[in-house]
């Protein structure tokens, strides 16, 4: 008898199966902002400008500026005078008095959960709370929370880095965090942090939003046992990244970050039986279905739909753009 070792299985339908993540895709806050860009066009029409990516999805980013949106970096970009939204990821309190000083009519669609962290830092500054933010450093979420205490804040973006901080023991210290990072990992820094410094606060509630917990509960359900987690999220988007961290630490033996289907390289389907597809909390779920567009194409059945939380949290427009729009008789 001879034994063919040169030839991967060929797999057929039959062996195959994908599992697609919900809650996945766009969360409350997401859609208020791009709404609130949307809304604004219509409204004032073009140009409207937005102060940095209005989320961080680049597909989201182009169609907004094929529409008249214009993404700039700064407000001195902005011509005085003219309308400009704020991201969903908060601005400092710095970055308002700019734009006050330029005369820029401004409409504010920060995420509701991230204003929450902004009040909880000007709080805590007030009390006389060391505020130590776990985070990434250069992110606008980060920029945008620390900038409400500035001489108070001392951010941590590792476990590792808590090994570094030094405070007398009888310093007031609590803890804030950016709302897209990893749960687990962000646990962990609090549970050094508390080791070391038993003194310290706890915010009222836990920051990580809820998405952002909700999203990484389902990878890990979708991809315990996957050969391949394919998560839809821009780079710069935190939680899409963690997406990916997440389904390899519950046990998935490969995961990837794609923009959209044209970036699947077709070798990582090689020998794979279960495929799951999850996306980021800024990511459109148009996209989400052409990468199942592009599974199917290769042989892959249709997904099946995994639930671990239902969402049905929506917000308000932003007061600013209520008002307008209330003023032109739309609803």
């Amino acid at each position: 008898m001879t034994i063919d070792l040169g030839h991967p299985r060929v797999l057929s339908p039959d062996d195959r199966q994908v599992l697609l993540a919900d809650p996945r895709g766009y969360c409350a806050g997401v859609d208020r902002a791009v709404v609130t860009v949307e809304e604004a066009l219509d409204l004032y029409g073009a140009p409207v400008y937005v102060r940095k990516q209005i989320v961080h999805n680049k597909h989201v980013v182009s169609n907004l500026e094929k529409r008249g949106a214009i993404f700039v970096e700064e407000l001195d970009e902005v011509p005085v005078g003219a309308t400009v939204v704020f991201s969903a990821h908060g601005v400092s309190p710095a970055v308002h008095a700019q734009a006050a000083d330029r005369e820029l009519k401004t409409i504010d669609a920060t995420c509701p959960l991230v204003t929450k962290v902004h009040h909880e830092a000007k709080r805590f500054a007030r009390e006389g709370y060391t505020i130590l933010l776990i985070g990434h450093a250069g992110h606008e979420e980060v920029e945008g929370t620390a900038g409400e205490a500035p001489e108070q804040t001392v951010l941590v973006e590792h476990p590792d880095d808590v090994d570094a901080l030094e405070f007398p023991a009888d310093a007031k210290l609590a803890w804030l965090s950016q709302t897209t990072l990893s749960v687990d990992e962000t646990m962990e820094t609090v549970r050094r942090l508390r080791a070391k410094f038993p003194q310290l606060e706890d915010p009222p509630s836990d920051d990580i939003c809820y998405a952002t917990q909700n999203r990484q509960v389902a990878v890990k359900e979708i991809g315990a046992d996957a050969d391949l987690v394919i998560v839809v999220g821009s780079g710069n988007s935190s939680n899409s990244v963690r997406l990916v961290e997440v389904a390899l630490e519950a046990g998935a033996k490969a995961s990837y970050r794609v923009d959209d289907a044209s970036e699947i390289d077709e070798a990582w389907l090689d020998g794979v039986e279960k495929v799951s597809v999850t996306s980021g909390a800024s990511v459109p779920d148009d996209l989400v279905q052409g990468v199942l567009g592009f599974l199917a194409e290769r042989g892959y059945p249709d997904a099946r739909p995994v639930l671990t939380a239902e969402e049905s949290l929506t917000f308000s427009l932003p007061k600013e753009l209520r008002r307008d729009l209330k003023a032109a008789g739309r609803p």
